[in-house]
């Protein structure tokens, strides 16, 4: 019997020409958020940030970050933002980017929301082909899917971060699934530190219980670009760090028999 096989993607951060090939050889392809490029840590010249601002700027706010001066470094974005009318400037750059990024996604597609995606927008953009999903299943293959997207709060304050409450309460609708896809890691100290940022993420503790509850054959997100650990077992499940596709361009490839 032929066998099926997904590839998975996250933290595209604007690379669509990437996107339009990593379906390719596919049956489907999971995207697990962050389309939106708002500031790039390694080219400063790179998204909406600069774009407005300038590369200048753009590198003492991401000096300012990295020295996890957060305080700091949101007096000095008010500062750039004072003369401008914020929420209609970034709403125009990220419908800029969604309209490249979804038209360069393969049929079929399933994808969830990152933590500095804007999901108001999303249904607006996705064409038929695209599937979204937040808080639920779907069967790809024969196989059942579970999606839990966005991030949880942090000092950073990027648009969809929600409670913690209400991120286990989408963990707890997707219940027992063969693959658990979500945005964010679980809260495990090797998966949610970054070795080039020098910080722990917010992983999910309720992503964590339901991992050792559930026992999902696998459970896949990104978030963190470079990990400490990409991928280790939690039990039965095999917990992959997908990869940051934004610097890679390479999906994550997962087979098995129809």
């Amino acid at each position: 019997m032929r066998g099926f096989r997904v590839h998975v993607v996250s933290d595209v951060h604007g690379n669509a020409e990437g996107l339009a090939r990593a379906g390719d050889g596919a049956d489907a392809l999971i995207c697990l958020g962050d389309l939106v490029l708002f500031l790039d840590y390694a080219d400063h010249a790179r998204g909406i940030f600069p774009d407005l601002f300038g590369k200048e700027n753009a590198t003492r706010l991401v000096e300012l970050r990295t020295a996890r001066r957060f305080e700091e470094a949101r007096a000095f974005g008010a500062s750039l933002w004072a003369g401008l009318d914020r929420g209609p400037a970034v709403e125009r750059a990220v419908r800029k980017q969604y309209a490249e990024l979804f038209a360069a996604f393969p049929t079929p597609t399933y994808a969830t929301y990152g933590n500095v995606d804007m999901p108001q927008l999303w249904r607006e953009y996705a064409g038929a082909g695209t599937t979204v999903l937040d808080g639920e299943r779907v069967e790809i293959g024969g196989r059942v899917f579970g999606f839990v997207g966005g991030g949880l709060r942090t000092p950073m304050r990027t648009p969809y971060e929600i409670s913690d409450e209400e991120y286990a309460a989408k963990i707890e609708a997707v219940g027992e699934v063969d693959v658990l896809c979500t945005h964010i890691p679980p809260e495990v100290p090797e998966l949610v530190y970054d070795t080039v940022a020098r910080r722990f993420e917010r992983g999910s503790r309720a992503l964590l219980d339901a991992i050792r509850r559930t026992r999902p054959r696998y459970a896949l997100f990104g978030h963190v670009h470079q990990p400490l650990v990409r991928r280790m077992r939690i039990g039965a499940t095999e917990c992959v760090n997908v990869g940051h596709f934004a610097g890679s361009g390479r999906p994550w490839a997962l087979e098995w028999s129809g």
